[in-house]
Parts: structure tokens; sequence; C-alpha cells
């Protein structure tokens, strides 16, 4: 990530007390509204990151054992995954060659994945919470002079932030000013 900076951290006033101005979107307009989000997400992208590690923090420390645990199964949720769509024919021939190891197997994942849904839960939480914050913050969040000057530059690319990177790999590059 060659040339990117941190975006400044915006003061607590701007962001969420006094000096924050909040509306309800116009959801009849949707690419104002698509404009408001992302430049919100731009201008007060280092706020975001500090919010969602936070809020993460939190349900991590409330909930310590279940946020390891449900960090634990989908990481090994995922690497099963990647294994097993990696190397189909090898999984294919165990099957055929031992079928009651397969369908304990099947079992005791089933087993193991029903006692820990809880702890999915919780990760999963501690997951998307931040996430729906943010979204919900830059959805009312009105834009001021400061956030469309910080959109310019990310747009026009004097300035590349992390958040820039990210929205530009989902392939949300908006005019400049709109």
């Amino acid at each position: 990530m060659d040339g990117v900076e941190l975006a400044p951290l915006r003061p607590l006033n701007d962001f969420l007390l006094e000096g924050a101005r909040f509306q309800v979107p116009n959801f009849n307009d949707l690419e104002r509204y698509s404009n408001r989000i992302i430049n919100n997400l731009l201008y007060y992208q280092t706020n975001y990151f500090l919010s969602t590690i936070f809020l993460f923090l939190c349900v991590g420390f409330y909930y310590p054992v279940q946020m390891v645990t449900g960090i634990v199964i989908i990481t090994l949720a995922f690497l099963a995954f990647v294994y097993f769509t990696n190397n189909t024919s090898e999984w294919r021939r165990l099957k055929a060659k031992h079928p009651i190891i397969s369908v304990l197997t099947v079992l005791f994942v089933t087993y193991v994945l029903t006692r820990a849904i809880g702890a999915i839960f919780v990760f999963l939480f501690g997951l998307l919470l931040p996430i729906a914050l943010t979204i919900i913050h830059a959805s009312l969040r009105m834009r001021n002079i400061n956030n469309k000057i910080a959109r310019f530059k990310e747009y026009v690319g004097l300035k590349r932030t992390p958040m820039g990177v990210i929205l530009e790999a989902l392939g949300q590059e908006q005019e400049a000013g709109s």
C-alpha cells in the first residue's frame, strides 16, 4: 500500500457531539444517499476504524470465552472449506474407502457447530455491530465543506487513504463533488 496515508482523527465534537448534524437521508435519491455514505466513510474513516476496534474489544471483553471460541470455529470452518475445495479428489477417495469415518466426521462437526452456535453468534455480533453502527452514522451524518474537500482530494489522487483503497476495491469510485 505504497503512498497510502491514514486520515486524521476527527474531533469527537465534529464526529458525534454538538458540532455534528444528523438528518434522515432522502431514500428516493439513491445517488445522493450513496455519496453521503461514501463522503462520510472517507472523512471519518479513522474514527470509524477506532470505533470498530473499540466495539469489537468491548464485546470480546464482555464475552471473552465465546469470542475466542467463535473466532477459532469460524477460522477452522474457513480453513476446512479451503482445504476441501482444493482437495476434492482426496476427500472423495476417503469417503469411498471409509464411509463410516466420513459419517462420524460429519456428525462430530455438526455436534461441535451446534454446541458452539452461541459463540459463533457472539463473534458475528462483535464483527457486525461496529459495521452496522458505522453505516448508520455514515447514513445519518450530514456532509460539511471539510468533508467534501477531503472527498475531492481522494478522488483526484492528492491523497490516498485506507478507506479510499477499500472503496476502490469495492468499485465505489464516484465523481468528485457529487
